[in-house]
């Protein structure tokens, strides 16, 4: 994800500094960074760095960690960047920047984020749909950063109620994400099975009935039958992609299903809202993680 809007942006012309593990570093800065996009592709010049440091002159941060790393990330962040940096977390999830405020005292300006892609190999980037984005507050700030986004090509959209919208992703990332990892399927035979749209309806029933306890307003989905039409019309634009939280599962990496399932399940419990398909995803995943993962063609 990181490697997608970074390298939309370093497309369009802005000076853009990745930070990464070490073979993503030395094969961008050997050879560029690759899009493989749906519309086009091509070889960005950027530079990169293992170090935090190459933050420090950032005029806008993109926190594109796992939720799993915000907390540790976001510390180390805090000593590295300009006070009047905007840090945007680029993530899945509904309380990161909260978290992100709590462990550094930045200020992060969340977003929702609605792609499909993957790192196919060190440097090179592969786009399977969509790649837009949901900002909230609308101030000057944040239009500066919407209007950043748009001239690099990337929807970015401003809207008044961002708690909703972070809740509407995740409504998504339960439906789909463990479905596709559980099941080692892309999301395009999600929706053409019909006892997967079943279970795809089931979370979205459990899930919403959470978010009403939580007083939560998402948007453009008053019930059940709804979350299953977004679920599916996500399934379909992004008909080739696994979740990445399959794509975490086959490189044998911790996912973020405790971001996801896991957090509905923990606020179901403590609102006294059953939830026991998102309790037996989370739970599949959780015990996959702790087995042998391995790749699918």
């Amino acid at each position: 994800m990181g490697g997608y809007f970074g390298g939309m942006l370093a497309r369009a012309g802005a000076p853009v500094a990745m930070i990464g593990r070490p073979a993503f570093v030395e094969r961008v800065n050997r050879s560029g960074l690759f899009l493989d996009t749906t519309s086009f592709q091509e070889s960005v010049k950027v530079e990169a760095s293992t170090e935090m440091q190459a933050a420090a002159d950032a005029d806008i941060v993109l926190f594109c960690v796992k939720s799993t790393d915000t907390v540790a990330a976001a510390t180390e962040l805090a000593g590295v960047i300009r006070r009047d940096a905007v840090v945007v977390c680029l993530q899945n999830g509904v309380d990161n920047a909260d978290k992100v405020r709590a462990a550094s005292g930045i200020n992060a300006l969340p977003a929702v984020v609605y792609i499909a892609c993957t790192m196919e190999e060190p440097g090179r980037i592969k786009h399977n749909g969509r790649g837009d984005l949901v900002l909230g507050l609308d101030d000057e700030q944040t239009r500066r950063v919407a209007a950043l986004f748009e001239r690099a090509g990337v929807p970015c959209r401003i809207s008044d109620n961002m708690r909703g919208e972070l809740w509407a992703k995740l409504l998504w990332n339960c439906a789909l994400n463990a479905i596709s990892a559980v099941g080692r399927v892309r999301y395009g035979r999600i929706a053409e099975n019909s006892e997967a749209r079943t279970m795809v309806e089931d979370v979205a029933r459990e899930f919403l009935a959470v978010a009403r306890a939580e007083r939560v307003v998402l948007p453009g989905v008053p019930d059940h039958e709804a979350g299953l039409a977004g679920a599916m019309k996500i399934a379909t634009q992004m008909s080739a992609a696994f979740s990445s939280t399959a794509q975490d599962l086959f490189r044998g990496k911790r996912t973020e299903i405790d971001s996801l399932n896991g957090y509905i399940v923990q606020r179901g419990r403590e609102l006294g809202v059953p939830t026991p398909v998102n309790h037996a995803l989370w739970t599949l995943v959780k015990l996959a993680e702790t087995g042998q993962a391995g790749a699918v063609a």
